[in-house]
Protein backbone atom coordinates (compact mmCIF):
# COMPACT_ATOMS: atom_id res chain seq x y z
CA UNK A 1 0.00 0.00 0.00
CA UNK A 2 2.85 2.42 0.73
CA UNK A 3 4.21 1.99 -2.79
CA UNK A 4 0.87 3.02 -4.23
CA UNK A 5 0.74 6.07 -1.99
CA UNK A 6 4.24 7.03 -3.11
CA UNK A 7 3.21 6.87 -6.75
CA UNK A 8 0.08 8.87 -5.99
CA UNK A 9 2.20 11.49 -4.23
CA UNK A 10 4.56 11.61 -7.21
CA UNK A 11 1.68 12.12 -9.63
CA UNK A 12 0.06 14.84 -7.52
CA UNK A 13 3.20 16.78 -6.59
CA UNK A 14 5.82 15.78 -9.14
CA UNK A 15 3.94 15.86 -12.42
CA UNK A 16 3.00 19.58 -12.22
CA UNK A 17 6.61 20.46 -11.36
CA UNK A 18 7.94 18.49 -14.32
CA UNK A 19 5.34 20.01 -16.64
CA UNK A 20 6.23 23.51 -15.42
CA UNK A 21 9.95 22.87 -15.99
CA UNK A 22 9.36 21.64 -19.54
CA UNK A 23 7.13 24.65 -20.25
CA UNK A 24 9.86 27.03 -18.98
CA UNK A 25 12.50 25.29 -21.09
CA UNK A 26 10.40 25.60 -24.24
CA UNK A 27 9.62 29.24 -23.44
CA UNK A 28 13.27 30.17 -22.91
CA UNK A 29 14.36 28.37 -26.08
CA UNK A 30 11.66 30.22 -28.03
CA UNK A 31 12.80 33.57 -26.60
CA UNK A 32 16.43 32.84 -27.49
CA UNK A 33 15.43 31.98 -31.05
CA UNK A 34 13.40 35.21 -31.33
CA UNK A 35 16.34 37.25 -30.05
CA UNK A 36 18.65 35.70 -32.61
CA UNK A 37 16.33 36.52 -35.49
CA UNK A 38 15.71 40.04 -34.17
CA UNK A 39 19.44 40.68 -33.94
CA UNK A 40 19.95 39.71 -37.60
CA UNK A 41 17.44 42.18 -39.04
CA UNK A 42 17.99 45.96 -38.89
CA UNK A 43 15.68 48.09 -36.75
CA UNK A 44 12.81 49.86 -38.51
CA UNK A 45 13.65 53.45 -39.50
CA UNK A 46 11.14 55.05 -37.12
CA UNK A 47 12.57 53.33 -34.03
CA UNK A 48 15.99 55.01 -34.11
CA UNK A 49 16.22 58.79 -33.83
CA UNK A 50 17.03 60.53 -37.13
CA UNK A 51 20.05 62.36 -35.67
CA UNK A 52 21.79 59.04 -35.17
CA UNK A 53 21.99 59.29 -31.37
CA UNK A 54 21.03 55.62 -31.13
CA UNK A 55 18.13 55.91 -28.72
CA UNK A 56 14.49 55.23 -29.47
CA UNK A 57 12.25 58.04 -30.64
CA UNK A 58 10.54 59.65 -27.66
CA UNK A 59 13.02 58.21 -25.19
CA UNK A 60 14.91 61.49 -24.84
CA UNK A 61 13.28 64.81 -24.07
CA UNK A 62 15.18 66.51 -26.92
CA UNK A 63 13.19 64.43 -29.39
CA UNK A 64 10.03 66.32 -28.43
CA UNK A 65 11.18 69.64 -29.93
Amino acid sequence: MTGVLGLLDLMIAGAPVIIFCVWQLVSVNRAIANDRTAKDRPPPPDVVSPEGAGHAVGEHRLDDR
